[in-house]
């Protein structure tokens, strides 16, 4: 069963060119293959408010997406990153979506 994965996090919305300049960072971690790769997209049109990022995965099933999160919370890069981004953070939640096949 295919499965979307989002990492919700609101940031204050004054620090959101540093926000933004770590998710970078991210970002390149992902394109090293150190991290799983996901798209990144803030609100146009949202229930959610202008600062709002959400990183966003497709894994081929469940476990796939639980080892990723698995991965980041291992990942000492991540952790380093981490350490420094969540001083921007207003809250933070992860949703699992399956995807379906109709």
């Amino acid at each position: 069963m295919p499965v979307v994965l989002r990492l919700i996090q609101r940031f204050q919305l004054s620090k959101k060119q540093e926000f933004i300049a770590l998710e970078k960072q991210f970002a390149a971690l992902e394109h090293r293959r150190i991290l799983p790769r996901g798209e990144r997209m803030t609100p146009i049109c949202s229930k959610e408010p202008l600062n709002t990022l959400i990183w966003e995965g497709k894994f081929g099933t469940l476990a796939e997406a639980e080892q990723a999160l698995k991965l980041f919370e291992a990942s000492p890069e991540h952790t380093e990153l981490f350490n420094k981004q969540v001083n921007y953070f207003q809250d933070t939640w992860a949703e699992i979506y399956e995807v379906l096949e109709c």
